[in-house]
């Protein structure tokens, strides 16, 4: 019966093979008409979550440093794609002209420098990182957008300065800080071609405005400071591995009220959570290789500036540098200490901001007449 029903079912008893015939013309016309809705959906959501001239402007721009690291081995240059791809978000998002990203160039390599010097005496570190944090968002009060510069000078040059140091001599660090500085006009130079080719394509473009100052940047400022603070003293005090990581979160996560600062750790406690585990597993199945491991912080510097979502984002980059450490060779509890280093530095901003909020309460019912 059972060899009777397949037979019947792939038309071997119908005359002249009819649905032997049929049945393929049958299956191209099904397929195509689930297949072009399912294209389009897809087509409609990448859309949706990649920004797609953000994200080959980027590959513009950092491509060649990945492609100058495959040449040369220096590992460098790899770390140079952070500064690349940090005066590429704010040029492309307050439409910078050339002399003001290299302002931001300046910036980033000054607070770099300082923190940099100041890693081998820890109390004077964890001054330091906590004033740039404060002068991050301080800033705001000459223009609401300055703290998109702001953000993208403490991050590469708070990022940087724990990287380039981690796990070898001085002797090696200041070598390798030497080559990123003395490579770092080529990153200066690609970023600021990028916009004069917009601006030229676009007629001119219009100036940067940085809109009005922030009515209460003192606030946010505090509170930065207070969760770098106290995120680069715990790293400082502990040793953590990666400690980047803590201050980094600590300081993102403060995007304004309470409510908002928690939703800000919630899409970076998801990413971590999904992320890294993910990246981990990957890289147990691919081989241990410089070609993956390039690859991997290439699309890991990349997801910085291509994703609408933060979320999504932020998930794609952890998974990109988990699995970047696994082929390394060095993925041996990186899950484990991205997620808490998300998680702890994440806690140390939404402390800051709820006791900034009722420290300021307290100050403003103080402030107000009585009766």
């Amino acid at each position: 019966m059972t060899m009777r029903l397949a037979a019947e079912y792939n038309g071997l008893d119908w005359p002249s093979g009819a649905t032997n015939r049929m049945m393929p013309a049958f299956h191209s016309t099904f397929g195509a008409i689930l297949n072009a809705p399912f294209a389009a959906g897809l087509r409609d959501v990448l859309s949706r979550e990649i920004k797609t001239g953000e994200l080959l402007r980027a590959l513009i721009v950092v491509g060649p440093l990945v492609a100058a690291y495959f040449a040369s081995r220096e590992t460098a240059l790899l770390n140079l794609g952070l500064i690349a791809v940090s005066l590429l978000i704010p040029a492309l998002r307050l439409q910078l002209a050339p002399k003001v990203i290299a302002w931001h160039y300046l910036a980033i390599l000054v607070t770099f420098a300082v923190l940099f010097l100041a890693t081998p005496v820890k109390p004077l570190f964890v001054v330091l990182t906590a004033f740039a944090g404060f002068l991050a968002v301080a800033v705001t009060r000459y223009g609401e957008h300055f703290r998109t510069l702001g953000n993208w000078v403490f991050i590469p040059a708070v990022y940087l300065a724990c990287e380039v140091r981690e796990g070898v001599s001085a002797a090696e660090a200041w070598r390798h800080a030497g080559m990123m500085l003395l490579s770092s006009p080529i990153a200066l130079a690609l970023v600021c071609a990028i916009r004069i080719s917009d601006q030229r394509r676009c007629g001119g473009g219009a100036a940067a405005s940085f809109r009005l100052s922030a009515a209460e940047w003192f606030l946010p400022a505090s509170a930065t400071a207070m969760a770098v603070f106290a995120a680069a003293a715990l790293v400082e005090i502990f040793d953590l591995a990666q400690g980047q990581w803590v201050m980094w979160s600590a300081a993102s996560v403060i995007v304004g009220d309470l409510s908002a600062s928690t939703g800000k750790l919630k899409q970076r406690a998801i990413g971590a959570l999904v992320g890294v585990p993910l990246g981990f597993l990957a890289g147990i199945a691919l081989p241990q290789s410089r070609v993956g491991y390039a690859l991997a912080v290439l699309a890991a510097t990349l997801t910085l500036i291509s994703f609408s979502r933060y979320v999504v984002g932020f998930g794609l980059r952890c998974f990109f540098i988990a699995l970047a450490a696994s082929c390394a060779g060095g993925a041996s509890g990186i899950a484990e200490e991205r997620v808490a280093n998300v998680l702890i530095g994440g806690t140390f901003g939404l402390v800051a901001v709820a006791l900034t909020e009722i420290v300021w309460l307290r100050i403003m019912r103080k402030a107000q007449p009585p009766g």
